[in-house]
């Protein structure tokens, strides 16, 4: 139970006790006009005492009342505990969570560039969610609205914690609005970009793009292909890890993406074969490279990876530099393009401009990155009438809704089909034709 005392005054005071001069019909102790007066005393579910001093008496009848409901209810709050930084829960957070190799790097990434340098420092109990409201709000501005949601999950689950733990009464992010989600449908990248984008690469890069087109591994996956994984007698690719690329450190192997990105893509012929005649003049090479793909840390060991795809000189590619190698070809294929388009431009001219055979320029997407070959794949598939479970299965996604979600309107318009289905159903049953209704 939470009592109230008046640290001015003595409870029992002796015979000899002078009385108060200020305060009528109480005496003084030593503590007389120092500090706050009134201080409410109680124990914690640990039967540890706890004091806190209040100026005006209804605040510490107030607090006193409140601190015996919410020991009563079981709902007591350690105000110390409350102290503890933003920084330090979530790190507890981070060192209890179970993520893969991929978001451990892209949660180091995003607390240290996005969240601890605004929210680090700040008691987990002294935040409001209008201060989260405005954390949104400065973020916004920098990242894309799906990034936000990713970095936004992350700040909710580290006051999660502090919930759990009871260090703070409420949890500030409900309540927060998000920016709306883009609705952005994914173009797929025309063939004739895909082959400038081929063409443009450098020899013991060639095939690297090829095979992201002609196999929708992502771009880890395929950095982390060893000579072990390829089937050439089945003609099909195993995907069993990828290579991360750390912000600070070496490149490791790591378990691919989620449970369901182990899988075996079959390859058409051609690329099967144009990756045999790759590897007769660009050999795997041998990385030293750290093995991470147990995901016990004890298991953690170095070897030599036999890598199929290498920078050139035969290391484990890096994220980092494989985005300069990308501008690069990028600028390469966008002028062999325009260059194509000159002069199918001319031709056309001379054929006397014929209204339904105007060439186009094709040019590489101002955002594309290494993924819109694996969304090229997707959309062959696609267009080939293969299933959504067929496509996830190739890609490798977690969920058919994913697949739904980033392809539904790839997929073609099947009106004419179910028109053919449900009169086909309705002809086997005279009842439900137009003769058997006018019957």
């Amino acid at each position: 139970m939470a009592t109230v005392y008046d640290t001015w005054h003595k409870t029992h005071p002796r015979p000899t006790d002078k009385p108060c001069r200020e305060h009528k019909g109480k005496y003084p102790t030593a503590d007389h006009g120092k500090g706050k007066r009134w201080q409410v005393r109680y124990r914690d579910p640990s039967g540890e005492q706890r004091k806190l001093n209040f100026a005006r008496r209804a605040d510490a009848d107030a607090e006193a009342s409140r601190l015996d409901n919410d020991l009563n209810r079981g709902a007591y709050i350690d105000p110390t505990l409350g102290k503890e930084t933003f920084r330090e829960v979530g790190e507890r957070w981070r060192a209890s969570a179970v993520h893969g190799s991929s978001t451990v790097e892209r949660v180091d990434r995003a607390l240290r560039l996005h969240i601890y340098p605004i929210l680090g420092d700040g008691a987990i109990a002294g935040f409001k969610t209008s201060e989260i409201q405005a954390w949104v709000k400065d973020r916004s501005k920098i990242l894309a609205p799906s990034t936000l949601r990713v970095h936004y999950s992350y700040v909710t689950a580290i006051f999660r914690v502090a919930e759990l733990d009871r260090q703070i009464p409420f949890n500030p992010t409900k309540g927060v609005k998000l920016p709306p989600p883009p609705r952005k449908e994914i173009v797929p990248l025309a063939v004739e970009v895909v082959a400038a984008l081929v063409d443009a690469a450098p020899g013991w890069y060639r095939m690297l793009l090829l095979l992201a087109a002609a196999s929708g591994l992502r771009q880890g996956e395929l950095f982390g292909l060893e000579l072990a994984h390829i089937n050439f007698k089945r003609g099909t690719v195993q995907v069993k890890q990828q290579v991360v690329g750390p912000d600070r450190g070496e490149p490791y192997l790591a378990p691919p993406k989620t449970h369901e990105s182990y899988r075996t893509v079959p390859v058409a012929k051609p690329a099967m074969d144009a990756l045999a005649a790759h590897l007769e003049k660009y050999p795997a090479r041998r990385v030293d490279i750290e093995d991470r793909t147990d995901p016990r840390p004890s298991k953690w060991k170095r070897r030599k990876a036999l890598l199929v795809f290498t920078n050139e000189r035969g290391e484990a590619i890096r994220r980092a530099a494989w985005a300069s190698v990308w501008e690069t070809l990028v600028r390469v294929a966008d002028k062999a393009l325009r260059k194509q388009y000159e002069g199918a431009l001319k031709s056309w001219e001379r054929r006397g401009r014929p209204a339904d055979a105007e060439p186009t320029l094709r040019q590489v997407p101002d955002d594309a990155t290494m993924h819109d070959l694996r969304h090229f794949y997707a959309s062959v598939l696609i267009k080939h009438r293969e299933s959504v479970k067929t496509v996830q299965k190739r890609l490798g996604h977690a969920k058919p809704s994913i697949t739904l979600n980033t392809y539904t309107h790839l997929w073609p318009d099947e009106e004419d089909t179910t028109r053919a289905a449900i009169e086909a159903a309705f002809s086997a049953v005279p009842s439900l034709t137009l003769s058997g209704m006018r019957t």
